[in-house]
């Protein structure tokens, strides 16, 4: 009985996913995000998933007072229901003119760099958080010439992931879905020559611990044991969500790596040295990130 209502609750949830995407696409990407961001400011709070938000933000900044943390907590949500809302009309968001860098939507000051990864031969680490609209980094290397590929954590929902998949696939460049043969697939796309992409944010089980706004957690240490057995430049690349359905892309790096005494790059090291990097990010940022993730365990 309870696999029946599983069964009926992932073709239901498909379903719904289905019709707001199509009811999305008839929107242009400003009414789709402003939506979205607006419904989601609204409704977050009153979900379970606000407390774990409450207890992360009090946690990491202790000194802020509650008014502060509901402020930054309902921000959260509305960045994320725009970055929903986004989804769907990616390709049209994406109008970055290397020409005319601060023109459009898109807007940047590190041209250089994204040239210099593109024409130098090499292949690339590339790491990012859930900041701003967390999508758009692997659509900048896809969209400008970087053979590149994203690492992704496949929807547990079969039809969400179908339709997740559909939008992503024409847009992303190659896309390498987190499972057993994941680590295999990211050091064949190193050694083809290609940029790899991932998210380092997030919870990750099997991980090395580190120190996050203070606290231990365990963190991804894919991009610190991929460098070590292939060299290549590892940067970082981040969004800032700005006024008016705009975006920054900003990029750091290439970075120097902490290495051990053999001169190899140091696993634990260098994933702390991206957990600071990244922290330092949403600290600029906090009203941007994804607080909702169970992020110490």
């Amino acid at each position: 009985m309870a696999s029946r209502l599983q069964q009926w609750g992932d073709r239901l949830l498909g379903r719904i996913v289905k019709s707001t995407i199509r009811l999305l696409r008839r929107t242009d990407p400003d009414r789709a995000s402003n939506l979205c961001g607006t419904i989601a400011r609204r409704v977050g709070p009153w979900l379970p998933t606000h407390r774990i938000g409450q207890a992360n933000l009090r946690a990491a900044f202790p000194d802020q007072d509650p008014a502060w943390i509901e402020a930054t907590l309902r921000d959260a949500w509305e960045n994320l229901g725009r970055v929903a809302g986004e989804y769907v009309h990616m390709a049209r968001i994406w109008d970055f003119d290397p020409e005319h860098p601060n023109a459009g939507r898109i807007v940047t000051d590190d041209v250089a760099m994204f040239e210099k990864l593109r024409d130098d031969g090499r292949p690339a680490l590339v790491f990012a958080a859930h900041l701003g609209n967390w999508e758009l980094p692997a659509i900048a290397a896809a969209a400008h010439g970087l053979p590149s590929a994203v690492v992704y954590r496949m929807p547990n929902n079969k039809a969400v992931a179908k339709e997740i998949v559909r939008i992503r696939a024409p847009l992303m460049g190659r896309l390498i879905r987190t499972r057993a043969q994941a680590a295999m697939e990211m050091a064949g796309a190193l050694q083809a020559g290609e940029h790899l992409g991932m998210l380092v944010d997030q919870h990750f089980s099997r991980g090395v611990d580190v120190t996050f706004f203070g606290r231990r957690c365990k963190a991804n240490p894919s991009i610190a044991r991929l460098v070590r057995s292939i060299e290549c430049p590892v940067v970082g690349v981040r969004v800032v969500r700005l006024p008016h359905g705009r975006f920054r892309i900003l990029a750091s790096g290439p970075y120097e790596l902490p290495r051990d005494a053999a001169g190899a790059v140091d696993v634990v090291a260098t994933t702390q040295m991206i957990t600071d990097i990244v922290e330092g990010w949403i600290r600029e940022h906090p009203g941007q990130w994804l607080w909702f993730h169970r992020r110490w365990r």
